[in-house]
């Protein structure tokens, strides 16, 4: 990596790492290689040890004491906090984070080096017993030209600036820790292909078979010549034969799975209301604490889906929220009342999440409701009741 030339801003003293071969850089990459490489894949809270480990082993190998990981996380479509060491992170729950609270961060990322902050008003502010008498650093997570996220560590005041050899370590953990990152994009991105693979051999499947069926059925049925018992009969064989292979087709898993994001539904629908604040969003009735942890990832996307819906095609004034049980359903309702002379029209995503929905053995409904709204509905067997 290119020197940057040293133009400090409040404060924020760059740290140029220029990554040079040395045995103890090999010995810490190794270490934290090791670290990384034994911890699970997501499933099961795999994603939060992950990064904890890497804040972790951080702290681990050099003079920063506490940690977080910020990732940008694209599903949806903000920062979240994704590991910690020796912090507690509670504080950001109900906070919309983001680059203009630390501008070192930027810097960071921008220039793809570790810059350090002592002077940070808008975090002193926000944050005082957490970083009260603490230089701040910060360490990209940059892969190729994607800003994957940021470490960012605290050290004693009277530590004294970061010395060459630890900043140039510290670039390549975050360097390391951008790559392992992205691998594990990677494999999520590969498994999606192969799931629109399979849905691809899936839709040849049945137009070869079930399709095939109906179409030599229908043009039986719309003769104008009265049908004899052998040929109603066929036409009868074929139509179960028809059902029985669609049956085993749509029992496969196919369909899309939303991810855990590791929060509850009261915490998207605060985050939510945080950030689309123009649209109204609000609980109108029942308890989100209601929706069973193996339901949260489907309610959520449905949530995000609904209201990115109602951000590209109505201007409500309010958007009522709902959560109830009812005869052994969980039911989710959206409705916003911006929808006067729109169409019955959805975007994709809903589409998806309606396939993803009968994997659960639910039911997504979305359209106009009558009364001047559009409403999206989900119903979905509660395990529980």
């Amino acid at each position: 990596m290119s020197d940057q030339p040293d133009n400090p801003v409040g404060g924020e003293r760059p740290v140029v790492a220029t990554y040079g071969a040395s045995s103890e850089l090999v010995w810490a990459l190794d270490r934290i290689a090791n670290v990384l490489g034994g911890l699970p894949t997501e499933s099961g809270g795999g994603a939060d040890r992950f990064y904890d480990a890497l804040g972790g082993a951080i702290c681990s190998l050099t003079s920063i004491r506490r940690a977080v990981v910020f990732l940008w996380d694209e599903a949806r479509r903000t920062v979240r906090v994704a590991g910690r060491h020796e912090i507690d992170v509670s504080v950001f729950d109900d906070d919309f984070v983001n680059l203009d609270l630390l501008p070192a961060a930027r810097r960071a990322l921008e220039g793809d080096q570790v810059v350090e902050s002592t002077d940070h008003p808008v975090v002193a502010e926000r944050y005082g017993d957490i970083v009260s008498n603490r230089a701040l650093t910060v360490i990209p997570m940059v892969a190729g030209a994607s800003w994957v996220g940021v470490v960012i560590g605290d050290r004693p005041t009277d530590a004294g600036p970061l010395s060459e050899a630890e900043s140039r370590l510290l670039w390549s953990l975050g360097k390391t820790a951008a790559l392992a990152a992205t691998a594990r994009s990677a494999t999520r991105q590969a498994m999606r292909a192969r799931e629109l693979e399979a849905r691809i051999d899936l839709a040849r499947e049945i137009h070869e078979r079930v399709v095939q069926r109906l179409f030599g059925v229908s043009l039986a049925l719309s003769s104008e010549v009265e049908l004899d018992a052998e040929t109603r009969e066929r036409c009868r064989t074929e139509l179960q034969a028809a059902l029985h292979e669609l049956r085993d087709a749509v029992q496969k898993p196919l369909a899309r799975s939303s991810r855990q994001t590791g929060a509850r539904l009261v915490d998207e629908l605060r985050r939510l209301s945080r950030e689309h604040a123009a649209l109204g969003l609000r609980l109108a009735g029942g308890d989100p604490a209601d929706v069973p942890e193996h339901l949260e990832p489907l309610v959520q996307s449905v949530l995000v889906e609904a209201i990115r819906n109602v951000q590209k095609h109505a201007e409500p004034t309010v958007v009522d929220v709902t959560v109830a049980r009812s005869d052994g359903m969980l039911v989710l309702e959206i409705a916003n009342d911006g929808a006067v002379g729109r169409s019955g029209s959805s975007g994709m995503g809903l589409r998806l999440a309606a396939v993803e929905a009968l994997q659960y053995g639910g039911l997504l409904e979305f359209g106009p409701d009558g009364e001047g709204r559009w409403k999206v509905r989900l119903a979905v067997p509660d395990d529980r009741a």
